[in-house]
């Protein structure tokens, strides 16, 4: 940002400027909060951040669901001048850990239920350092502090604020920063084009360690002045009654909520509803249509990144299957060369033709000197913006109208209902099973939007697949992600490799689930052989959603 640091705006700007006002600010199932007690609340939470911090990083780490704890605990981070680190609960054991001492916190804020998922963990400089919300103790470390006017901080509006995990493309996941200056002036930009006002009620039931629910959800509805409508998790069944009960007329999401709502009875009167205005990203094209006519809503689908690099705007041209439109800074270059991709050629089906000199990784010219980094990995800042290029990691191609289609990401990490993981740590988990020497995990497209897991592994000598087994084998591994199961296995004696012995993931990619090898899928709660006429099934089911380029590329 080029403007003098003083003359930027801040997240503590926003928090601090409605300490009088007694209009509502929360809900959260049967609790409710003026803007007055929000900011009171955060001013509370600052004062007591301050009084336990320790020498070295000001890191806290936020272990905790929706609600107004965490609201609070973003807005005291912001009055004290502090980072929130959001941890994601559904990482376990040795990747919790290595999460939380990678972002250097300096305590961690959580709650009853997750407690338990830090015992035994080394913590780093946050051992013997975490607060339960839930507990007498934190009730009472608040008391003294209730009432009490804002600390005098030296905010530094271009500091990092926020640490959000996302993952490159090999490795364990990197922490994105984003500091009170991007996250203020991203507030602004959504509350304006979306035409965002006090009177809207934002739900807001996207976890909030994530990038969409404080970019797209929680910073707009401050800047706005809104209602936040807080649902601890997201939930398709309770989603028509929350917005009824609340009111809701803004909710933005992440993947594929919108095929879980989507997914639930149809009603006659499922139109009659409070919503105004649905906004996120990664929504399956075949849905939005269906969305925005079951429940009489707009809904506007963007493509955008953690690290703000890259953006792509739907218009209402926008062919199926496409991102949207992208200004001329951004291009589609070779990853290896530094070459622009040529235009995409389709046939009469839409299929594309010529996908190895179309594809090619989607990037920004300009946007390099503005990406405000990951913590404590220099290597992945320069992965990312080398050659003076902001390089997304994502792969895309481009028509002739300029309008630009993803075509998946790195073969090397995954994106699962709105999460980003590498495949490293999966990889790993993969070959402590007894009858696995050697483990490839990679993204193969879902039917319905983003990404499912594909593991291919060979298997040593004699060993057959024992369905139950590798279920339990699963189950007994407390550092795997809720997100990283394999739908698919590939159970093989070899598997392609190059001349140096490196596992070709773009060919097995490009091979899916329709190889010589015998491959199983996990079907409801365990998993099956996999046969033609479940290929032929799945097939099937990707036309249907409008998916099938997806497939064909």
């Amino acid at each position: 940002m080029d403007a003098p640091a003083e003359t930027l705006p801040t997240v503590r700007d926003l928090v601090l400027r409605r300490a009088d006002d007694d209009s509502l600010a929360m809900l959260f199932e049967d609790e409710h909060y003026t803007y007055r007690e929000f900011t009171a609340g955060c001013v509370a939470r600052a004062r007591l951040l301050l009084e336990r911090r320790s020498d070295g990083p000001f890191h806290v780490g936020a272990l905790l669901d929706n609600g107004p704890e965490y609201s609070m605990l973003l807005g005291a981070a912001a009055v004290a001048g502090a980072a929130v680190v959001g941890i994601n609960p559904t990482r376990q054991g040795a990747e919790l850990a290595r999460d939380i001492t990678h972002a250097d916190c300096d305590m961690i804020i959580t709650e009853s239920r997750h407690r338990g998922l830090l015992e035994g963990l080394e913590l780093g400089a946050a051992n013997g350092r975490v607060l339960d919300v839930d507990s007498p103790e934190w009730a009472a470390a608040l008391a003294p502090y209730s009432g009490t006017e804002p600390p005098d901080a030296d905010i530094d509006p271009l500091a990092p604020y926020l640490l959000l995990f996302t993952s490159g493309t090999t490795g364990d996941p990197k922490a994105a920063i984003c500091s009170q200056a991007r996250l203020a002036r991203i507030g602004e930009v959504i509350t304006e084009m979306r035409k965002l006002t006090s009177g809207d009620v934002f739900y807001q039931a996207m976890p909030m360690f994530h990038s969409n629910a404080l970019m797209a959800g929680w910073v707009p509805c401050l800047t706005a002045g809104g209602v936040g409508a807080f649902r601890r998790r997201f939930s398709a069944s309770g989603f028509l009654p929350d917005v009824r009960r609340f009111g809701v007329t803004y909710f933005n999401y992440v993947g594929k909520p919108l095929t879980y709502i989507l997914a639930t009875p149809e009603q006659p009167d499922d139109t009659d509803n409070t919503l105004r205005i649905v906004f996120g990203n990664e929504g399956a094209v075949h849905d939005l249509e269906r969305f925005s006519r079951r429940f009489g809503v707009p809904v506007e689908d963007s493509y955008g990144s953690t690290e703000g690099g890259v953006a792509v705007s739907r218009t209402p041209d926008t062919p199926p299957n496409a991102l949207g439109r992208a200004d001329e800074s951004v291009k589609i270059l070779d990853p290896d060369t530094g070459e622009e991709a040529s235009l995409a050629v389709f046939d009469d089906a839409g299929k594309l033709l010529n996908p190895d000199a179309a594809i090619g990784e989607l990037v920004s010219m300009v946007s390099a000197p503005t990406f405000e980094g990951y913590w404590n990995n220099p290597e992945a800042d320069e992965e990312r913006t080398h050659g003076g290029i902001y390089w997304s990691g994502d792969l895309a191609y481009r028509d002739a109208d300029g309008f630009v289609y993803f075509a998946g990401r790195n073969f090397d990490w995954l994106r699962v209902d709105g999460e980003n993981f590498a495949a490293a740590p999966v990889e790993r988990i993969l070959v402590r099973h007894p009858d696995i020497d050697l483990a490839a995990v990679y993204a193969v497209p879902s039917p319905s939007v983003g990404d499912d897991v594909m593991a291919a592994v060979v298997r040593r000598p004699g060993s057959v697949f024992d369905p139950e087994g590798f279920e339990e084998f699963l189950a007994g591994q407390d550092d795997l992600g809720t997100k990283w199961a394999p739908r698919y296995v590939r159970w093989a004696e070899t598997l392609p490799q190059t001349e140096t012995n490196k596992i070709l993931k773009r060919t097995l990619r490009r091979e899916r689930w329709e190889s010589d090898d015998e491959t199983w899928v996990r079907d409801g709660e365990g998993y099956r052989r996999l046969d033609s006429d479940d290929v032929g099934a799945i097939r099937t089911e990707f036309e249907v959603r409008g998916r099938l380029s997806v497939l064909d590329v």
